[in-house]
């Protein structure tokens, strides 16, 4: 079974789909996190959690 390394990012409503995404999109590339959930609250703040695997190499 995998372990997952969690990160959560908070934006407030002033920020713009498309900028958004372009972040997300740069810290999938080079950091390799993949989406796990996005909440959009009444104000229009997001919430996103992006997760990767933890690889263990096992000791011989």
């Amino acid at each position: 079974m995998f372990e997952y390394e969690y990160r959560e990012l908070t934006f407030p409503s002033r920020v713009p789909r498309n900028e958004l995404r372009a972040l997300l999109v740069a810290e999938a590339e080079h950091g390799h996190w993949e989406l796990a959930r996005v909440r959009v609250y009444v104000g229009g703040r997001r919430r996103v959690s992006l997760r990767r695997k933890i690889i263990r190499v096992p000791r011989p």
